[in-house]
């Protein structure tokens, strides 16, 4: 097949720009939950949920708030998150 073996050309030099902060592959996005330091209210679960998927943090305060009224295990979930979740470094 004709192309195979073909190489990529050399890139131009004076095109060059080099990573910003030392950085080689720019900013690392924010994969998994991370409770904050700022703006945490009891433990900070409600922010890294809120932080993780882009929600406004009240509501996510005030949904679980709710959630306490409705009978089932949404104390004893969230205080498993907060053991679970790792801190903001």
């Amino acid at each position: 097949m004709a192309g195979m073996n073909d190489t990529l050309p050399e890139p131009d030099p004076s095109t060059y720009v080099p990573p910003a902060s030392g950085s080689t592959t720019g900013p690392t996005p924010q994969l998994g939950l991370v409770r904050p330091t700022k703006g945490r209210r009891i433990g900070g679960v409600c922010a890294a949920i809120a932080d993780r998927y882009g929600w406004n943090c009240t509501t996510v305060r005030l949904l679980t708030a709710l959630s306490v009224l409705i009978p089932g295990p949404q104390v004893l979930a969230y205080v498993i998150a907060w053991i679970v979740i790792p801190s903001e470094r």
